[in-house]
This record gives C-alpha cells, structure tokens and sequence, in this order.
C-alpha cells in the first residue's frame, strides 16, 4: 500500500541529498569559460564547437562621461562569469546609407552607442599550450564608421584553419578623432585628437596580455588592416607607442606614396575650435555634456571631418616623414590594392573631353603623354583608359612606396605587395570588379554571406604576393 505523505517526504529527501551532493562535489568549469586579467568570460560555440566565439569582451573601460575624449582607461574588474554571447554596441556613428557596391554585408546597422569599446574573438582551441597564432582585424570606414561585428568580419571561417581571430571597436569620427586645445593642455602628453589609434593600442595591449588563455601565441601576432584600418596599420607601425604589441603587419586598401596627409595638431585644434563654435560650446566641460546624438548630428554637416593627426606622441611626424626615417621597419609587412580600388574616390569620366580634361588637372604640363600612354578617341575607350590608369597609377604608388620603406629601414624584414583581381561574381553589376573591400570575403572566407553564384572553393584563391 503507498502512502501519499511518505512519497512526498521520501522524494523530498532524495531532492535534498542530491542538492548536498552537488554542492560538496568539486566543481568542473564550463568548457567555455575563459579567465582575462578582469575576470571570467564565457563563449558560445560554433560550427558544433570547432571553433567558440566571444562576442563582446570589454577591453578598455565605457569612454562616456568625463571620459568622452581621453585615452582608454582600464576595465574595471567583475565577480563571476561575464557572458560574451552576444556583439556590443558599435561606436557612436551615423546610419550607414544603403549604397551599391557595399549594401548590406559591408555595412553595420548595430545599435550605436559611446560605450562600445569591445572585442570580438573566435578560437579553435581553448588552450593555454595550443600557442596558435593570432590575427587582429582593424576595420575601415574613413575613420567615422565601421565596427568589428559587420557581417562579413565573422571570423569563425579564419578561425578553422588554425587562426585565434580578434576583431575589434574602436571611437570614430567627432568620438574618436577631435582635437581642441583645452584636451591637450589637459593630457600630460600635450596631445589630443588621436583616441581611435589609442583605442587599437588598447585592444593590443589586451591581446598581449590575454590572449593565450584563449589559445593563442602572444608572440605571434598579425594586425591586418582595410582602408582606414590600413591607414591605421601604417601609423602603428610607425608609431613608437605600437612597438613590441605585434609582430606582422598587413594593409590592405590604404597604403601608397602619394598617401593621404594627416593633419598637424595645431590644425587639427583649430578645426576643433570651429567645431565648438558651430555648436555654441565654450569649454571643454560645455562640450562633454553635450549628448552624443547632438555632436554625431552636427559632425555630420558639410566640412567637418575628424581625422588622426600629427600630435609628436603617437605620431611624432608625419607618416611619410617617419617611413623615410625607416620607423616602420622593424616588422615584415604585406600590403597591396583591389583592381578597382580607384572608383572609391576618382572622378568618373563619360566622354573624350572629360577625360582629357580629367588628363590636365592630374598631369599638367605632361598631360600629352598621358594621354599618348593611354589614348582614347571614344566615350568607351574613354572611360576603359580611365579605369585602366587608375589601377596602374594605385599599384605604382603602392611600389614606390615599398621602395620607399626598404630603402629607409635597416632590410632585417621582408616587405611584399598584392594586386587583387578577383571579382566577386555579380552578374547584375559587374562594372564594379574588384571593387573596395571585395577582398573581405575572400578572406574572411565568408562568401557564402553575398548571396552571389560563386562555389566555396574560391573562398581559397590565394592572394600571391611578390617580395620587393
């Protein structure tokens, strides 16, 4: 006979010895739980666990508040298990605008906010043995856009050939690259305006010191850069604050003889300074309580743009200044262009008059032989000479500023440039080529995400490069 009071009695007893037994059993970690300087982060898995990913790692502390406008300060410590399952915010910065070639995969619609400044990683091997060498991914976006969660920067594909792969958010655009004088009497380096490139030394800086709990060889790092982080390459890799954080370095999109020219910090302030006035602000305590959404809105207006500057700290010269004094030299360094990389910024022609008259404002006196190097006698000849001296005059920069940096140095590291032709295949629009940023597919191996008719086996074209 069963007696309903003594089932409930015998099944709580049972429920309480298996509690006990749990608690006093020694307990087994998760298996994605990672400890970092701060504290302990846990992973989502992939790929049935191939490869785990953390999607949001806090590598500097929220720069909002009185921290709006100063280097990145370090993350405060937390108890327990702090989950990365899911991407941060990117840094505050407009809509991206839904423009072909690079709608949507290219571009973030990720909620924006000042506290962003996370990393992302994919790992194959939780390990600290497994010694793999690591890869940091610094995005584009003219230094006013971009984050390290746009879809195609996944970095779960890389990852399976034997990659810890880490990309990254750093401040852009009025957040990450205003200077105003008031900040650089404040900073005991007198310099101010270059917080993006402080933000990457940061993340850098993390990966030195974590990165091998996660699998990866701290001696063994590669920062590869695309257009603006390209440009962002170059600069760490004259910068004596990027000495001893990597030992590789890749540029793709954003490296040339004929470069694009940072300001000085004294210019770079007066813009600043016009800046302020636009918005009423008198003070630099005017300006850090202003809202976010207020400086992005104003930023945005025709002729302001915020760009890294030349203040004798991170930068002590100009980049070409410094690559002529062979500052960059102490790491190998790959760095090459996309065929159609020139429609970013070229004018257009569509008739033989705008191209000879495209021919006179580049070349000058010299612009017969220009034309006798690139003759056109009709509109389509027109715009293929166009396009074809546009890469020619991309992929000569590109070597003579190659030359340029082995001449400098002391020739202890190799230095290699790409030309990069394979299109996307794209039968709707296949004037755009090879066109800027293309390559992210491809190396990423993510090209299964542009839902274009190419097979998985060109995900492994290989780039082949040429020593100087």
């Amino acid at each position: 006979m069963t007696v309903p009071g003594k089932r409930i009695v015998v099944a709580t007893t049972v429920a309480v010895l298996a509690a006990a037994i749990l608690l006093l059993a020694p307990r087994t970690p998760a298996p994605y739980v990672v400890r970092t300087a701060a504290g302990r982060v846990s992973g989502v898995p992939s790929f049935d666990a191939q490869v785990v990913a953390f999607k949001g790692i806090p590598y500097a502390a929220p720069p909002v508040g009185p921290l709006r406008w100063r280097p990145p300060q370090p993350v405060a410590p937390w108890k327990g298990i702090r989950p990365a399952d899911r991407f941060s915010a990117s840094c505050v910065q407009q809509t991206p605008e839904q423009i072909l070639p690079w709608t949507p995969v290219f571009m973030t619609h990720r909620s924006v906010s000042e506290d962003c400044l996370y990393l992302k990683l994919w790992t194959p091997r939780i390990s600290a043995k497994a010694s793999l060498p690591v890869i940091v991914f610094i995005h584009g976006g003219v230094f006013s856009s971009g984050a390290g969660s746009i879809r195609v920067y996944n970095g779960a594909n890389l990852a399976r050939t034997g990659l810890v792969v880490v990309t990254i958010n750093y401040r852009v655009g009025i957040f990450g690259f205003f200077a105003y004088p008031q900040l650089t009497a404040e900073s005991q380096h007198h310099s101010s305006g270059n917080y993006g490139l402080l933000d990457q030394i940061a993340a850098l800086q993390w990966v030195r010191r974590n990165i091998r709990a996660f699998g990866g060889n701290p001696s063994r790092v590669t920062i590869r850069g695309q257009s603006a982080g390209a440009m962002s390459v170059e600069a760490l890799t004259l910068s004596p604050l990027g000495v001893g954080l990597f030992d590789r370095a890749q540029a793709d999109s954003g490296i040339g003889y004929a470069g694009m020219d940072f300001p000085s910090l004294h210019a770079a302030e007066a813009e600043g300074v016009t800046y302020a006035h636009q918005l009423g602000a008198h003070s630099l305590d005017d300006l850090r309580a202003i809202p976010a959404a207020r400086l992005l809105a104003s930023a945005a207006e025709p002729g302001n743009r915020f760009l890294p500057d030349i203040d004798g700290w991170i930068l002590p010269a100009s980049l070409a200044s410094l690559t002529e004094q062979g500052s960059g030299s102490h790491v190998p360094l790959v760095t090459g262009w996309q065929a159609s990389d020139w429609m970013l910024g070229s004018p257009r022609v569509h008739t033989v008059q705008e191209y000879q008259d495209l021919a006179h404002r580049l070349y000058g006196k010299r612009w017969q032989e220009f034309l006798n190097l690139y003759p056109a006698s009709t509109p389509e000849e027109a715009e293929a000479m166009e396009a074809l001296s546009s890469e020619d005059r991309d992929r000569t920069s590109m070597y003579l500023w190659a030359v340029l940096r082995e001449k400098s140095g002391d020739n202890s590291q190799p230095i290699y440039t790409y030309d990069f032709d394979r299109a996307i295949p794209w039968p709707q629009h296949p004037e755009y080529g090879a066109f800027h940023s293309s390559e992210l597919p491809y190396f990423f191996r993510n090209l299964d995400l542009m839902n274009r008719p190419c097979s998985q086996s060109i995900a492994r074209f290989p780039m082949r490069s040429r020593p100087i």
